[in-house]
């Protein structure tokens, strides 16, 4: 695995490669607390026949830690997605993205759909952001958004990354890789719990700067950090005016607990459950009918779900993972 830190017109990124690989372009695009370090086993299973690349996000891995402005969205990562396929002059890509990497891709499609082949999403946030929506067509539940962005985050959490901690407490990132990441153990945890520290924090990342509200539960998103640039406020995707339309391959474990019909990190959900108090009642956000009716209307696309399996199929389920985006790739 070679690792070389590319400058481009926005910034210098770091980006994972197989020495000698050629063939079409695949870049993948990791998610949110990680790096492009989760995708390592699948560039070197298909170096044979692909040119595989993973870029490190802004505030992420090895990548130059610029500030993440949230009132544009994803842009600033998308942004330097494109940046990064100009410094090395790729004019096709197939662009992969897990979670919040797949509105990174999304949005890089949205944005200059003549560079893009094909999408692969895998277990992709909702086309209209995480939080504060509660119907299919992505409406939002409050006008100030609240129930969305870096307020929802766990300052425990948020602690532990910044004080790099690597045990077993309940907040830590091992536990949260264990509980939220993938379904079932997976060897190797050591290497996604490094990768998930490289997360810079603070509000220009990790979780972002949040601003109160009048409605429960009493936090809105700010207009800085990674956690904001998902907030319905600043992040919505529309794919009507992309002619013609690469085909997308939608991936995801059937058991994830973060991007799901009942996200256990969408606070409307938890104010139901009753871990939240004083929730009124606000319906959950529906992640899973979100992307469906969404990537229906756009029409060409499959759904591949994995069972028994959850936010990670890449990690969780290799082979059955690399097997359906082969046949993608074609």
């Amino acid at each position: 695995m070679k690792m070389e830190r590319i400058g481009t017109a926005r910034l210098t990124q770091n980006v994972r490669s197989v020495p000698g690989a050629e063939g079409e372009a695949v870049l993948f695009v990791h998610g949110n607390v990680s790096s492009g370090a989760f995708w390592e086993d699948t560039l070197e299973a298909f170096a044979a026949t692909h040119r595989p690349l993973a870029v490190d996000l802004r505030g992420f891995g090895d990548t130059d830690p610029e500030p993440v402005d949230a009132s544009r969205g994803v842009r600033d990562y998308s942004d330097d997605v494109l940046a990064l396929l100009d410094a090395l002059e790729i004019d096709r890509v197939h662009l992969v993205g897990w979670s919040l990497g797949g509105g990174v891709v999304l949005q890089a499609l949205m944005d200059r759909p003549s560079v893009v082949a094909s999408v692969t999403l895998v277990n992709p946030v909702s086309p209209y952001g995480f939080g504060g929506t509660h119907d299919v067509a992505g409406t939002p539940t409050h006008a100030d958004h609240a129930g969305s962005g870096a307020g929802g985050a766990n300052p425990d959490f948020v602690s532990a990354l910044a004080n790099g901690d690597t045990g077993d407490g309940p907040v830590t990132p091992l536990r949260v890789f264990r509980t939220t990441y993938v379904k079932n153990p997976v060897p190797g945890e050591e290497r996604w719990v490094a990768s998930m520290l490289t997360t810079r924090i603070g509000d220009d990342h990790y979780p972002g700067d949040a601003a109160p509200s009048e409605n429960w539960p009493g936090v809105g998103p700010g207009t800085r950090g990674v956690l904001n640039t998902l907030s319905p406020a600043h992040f919505r995707i529309d794919l009507s005016g992309v002619d013609p339309k690469p085909p997308i391959l939608w991936v995801r474990g059937a058991d994830d607990v973060i991007v799901s019909d009942t996200s256990l990190f969408d606070l409307a959900h938890l104010g139901a459950l009753g871990a939240i108090p004083g929730s009124p009642g606000t319906p959950a956000q529906p992640m899973i009918r979100q992307t469906r009716a969404f990537l229906e209307e756009y029409g060409n696309y499959t759904e591949v779900v994995f069972d028994d399996c959850g936010h990670s199929p890449h990690i969780e389920k290799p082979e059955e993972f690399r097997e359906a985006l082969r046949k993608h790739l074609g």
